[in-house]
């Protein structure tokens, strides 16, 4: 049976009290949410205008003018808006709530008579519309909308947006199709799919689901719609003339054909999830197969150690197996966010944790890398190697910043990163009728509702910073239920206990599953050790042979010249390194550091003037060196990094 199993917590049900993410909570609320509020409506200084919030008035001929930004422009003021639903549910802002109400009431006056609504066809030309599926993103603009509409109806009960939503949906169900006379397309970038599936699961009208179905079964039927959109329409598809043609969209063959991660990384992620929801929905079997099949792929042959994805710069895509470049890599940041999704979608059929152990390696390293520490500026490529020198003047590494940025043209990830930092603790706790699961080790107060019966659930953790996590219950009666503890796949050894003595319990698909009556006051208590682990990569990554990563907990390491000097790639680990773990809290807002003793190939005898040699065996100098946690680096100024080490 693929129906979901479990299902995230209500937000409103969930109070975040955790030192680690309450800090990125705040910071989203107090600062980044403002910041890009005033990002999208061009009054940052120094950064790229959005145009977003003025093209919506254009729209709506409140204003004269043309389009002007990207043609998805409009999805970030929906993934705002998402934002700021998740926000309003865990803590309620009668001023940020009228805001996000008048921004929708804009949105709904842009809407046309029909429900179609996308800004860049309303201004350039509404006979125009739906005669590029393949690249000019309406539908990937309906996907945004309707998530964010789903939630801002979750968080405020307010059916504006989401009516809104519905009649844009139903306008393209309208429009496309296998029917006669409709036009047989899907979307050239994926979201759609899982958005509308969330529609259905807060409507419950069967047409959404069979939008969302119809988006998946009719992707990469022969003959391709985008060659023969291409054809009447006189498009030019770009990646026709690359190895990826059509697969570029992941429209290549039909998706249950499909058993490897390729194209555009962002687009495959987002499909991948929608396939998910709707396997799960509709007991798709093969579908959910490919699925497996994909996910597989992905995180044994195409992820970085970080949770990254997305190896090229070429397409923002996959590339091959193994190919996985630290310097030119582009491991953009909504690319690892779209594979928590897609990992949240798979454990929720499975309660797998092979899933959520992927989604916390993400989320630790390869999302909030993405944000520096003050909320005020970004990465789109997570690199995991850089040379500030090179980013500068080599070519092919002109996608790699080493430093955040204020803001993008194509500012799809800042908000992406609010949304998903905002909406948090529905990804660390999921609930069935008996049974409470702890994907994410996160502090604070949750209740659920399990067998009928009200209980209250009090975390307390220092995660990721040691492995110590006590989780109390309070509840008005004894009840009986689950209470399920993920034991992540770093972690070697581990104790549980329950009011100081070690339970009876089972391991199922890596997670502690304690089964009793409970009572007020009983004690969970978790102890993981958390060591140093020097972690290597599979041989046929040919740029991290010889090197290693190292891990504590969650979190990967690297160096940076701040700490280490310069010329980074002539430092080595020891074999059996010994490193001091010390926690600073007034550095980088808080992070344990690592130090060890290695040593650094020696420049002695070597001229300036002298490039090649005869060689005379390597000749070292010792050196201390610093790591720190990957997510904060390039926090105190621009220099060089890397997470793989030479050893």
């Amino acid at each position: 049976m693929l129906e979901k199993k479990l299902h995230p917590l209500s937000l409103k049900q969930i109070q975040i009290k955790d030192a680690f993410w309450k800090e990125y909570m705040e910071l989203v609320r107090n600062h980044v949410i403002p910041y890009q509020w005033e990002a999208l409506n061009d009054k940052i200084k120094e950064a790229e205008p959005s145009y977003c919030i003025q093209n919506f008035r254009v729209a709506a001929k409140m204003e004269e003018g043309s389009f002007q930004g990207m043609v998805f422009q409009d999805s970030d003021v929906y993934k705002w808006l998402e934002a700021v639903a998740y926000s309003l549910m865990w803590h309620p802002d009668e001023k940020l709530e009228q805001t996000a109400d008048e921004t929708i009431d804009l949105i709904a006056a842009a809407q046309q008579p029909d429900g179609y609504l996308d800004t860049y066809y309303i201004i350039n030309g509404p006979e125009k519309r739906f005669t590029n599926l393949m690249d000019h993103h309406e539908l990937y603009c309906l996907g945004h909308m309707t998530e964010a509409a789903v939630a801002y109806y979750k968080a405020t009960g307010k059916r504006k947006f989401l009516d809104v939503a519905i009649a844009y949906a139903d306008c393209v169900a309208e429009h496309l199709g296998t029917e006669g006379g409709k036009i047989p397309g899907y979307p050239g970038h994926e979201v759609a799919e899982m958005a509308l599936a969330a529609l259905y699961e807060v409507t419950g009208e069967e047409r959404h689901l069979k939008l969302a179905k119809y988006f998946i079964d009719q992707r990469g039927q022969a003959p391709l719609f985008f060659d023969e959109e291409c054809k009447k329409n006189h498009n030019k598809c770009f990646w026709d003339d690359t190895y990826m043609q059509k697969q570029y969209y992941q429209a290549g063959k039909p998706v249950r054909e499909q058993d490897k991660a390729e194209g555009h990384a962002v687009r495959a992620v987002y499909l991948y999830s929608g396939m998910a929801e709707v396997s799960s929905a509709t007991e798709d079997e093969e579908l959910f197969r490919a699925c497996e099949k994909i996910w597989d792929n992905i995180v044994k042959k195409q992820m970085y150690v970080t949770g990254a994805i997305g190896a090229t710069e070429h397409g923002e895509a996959f590339s091959f197996d193994y190919d996985l470049p630290n310097d030119t890599v582009y491991a953009e940041t909504c690319a690892a966010i779209g594979l928590i999704f897609f990992a949240r979608r798979m454990f929720e059929i499975t309660k797998d944790s092979k899933y959520t152990d992927v989604m916390e390696r993400a989320l630790f390293n390869g999302v909030i890398s993405g944000m520096s520490l003050d909320g005020k500026s970004f990465f789109y490529v997570n690199p995991l190697e850089v040379n500030p020198e090179a980013c500068e003047k080599d070519y092919f590494k002109r996608h790699v910043k080493p430093v955040r940025q204020k803001w993008f043209g194509c500012a799809c990830c800042p908000p992406n990163v609010a949304r998903l930092l905002s909406s948090i603790g529905g990804y660390a706790f999921e609930c069935s009728e008996e049974a409470i699961y702890m994907n994410l080790f996160v502090g604070g107060q949750i209740e659920a509702v399990l067998n009928g019966k009200k209980n209250t659930f009090h975390v307390e953790t220092q995660y990721p910073w040691n492995g110590s996590v006590k989780i109390s219950v309070e509840n008005q009666e004894e009840s009986a239920f689950t209470y399920a503890v993920r034991i992540p796949g770093w972690c070697q050894n581990y104790e549980l206990t329950i009011n100081g003595v070690k339970p009876e319990y089972h391991v199922e698909k890596g997670y502690a599953i304690l089964n009793r009556m409970w009572k007020n006051g009983d004690e969970i208590i978790l102890k993981m050790d958390m060591p140093v682990t020097l972690v290597e990569a599979n041989p046929k990554v040919r740029e991290d042979i010889g090197k290693v990563a190292v891990m504590r907990g969650p979190l990967v390491y690297c160096l940076e010249e701040i700490d280490n000097q310069d010329q980074l790639q002539e430092l080595y680990l020891e074999e059996n390194p010994v490193f001091t773990e010390t926690f600073e809290k007034d550095l980088l807002k808080g992070v344990v550091t690592l130090k060890t003793q290695g040593k650094r190939l020696s420049e002695k005898n070597w001229g300036e003037e002298v490039l090649y040699r005869p060689y005379q065996g390597k000749a070292y100098e010792k050196q201390e060196l610093t790591f720190i946690p990957y997510y904060a680096w390039t926090n105190r100024g621009v220099g060089e990094m890397t997470v793989w080490v030479r050893i």
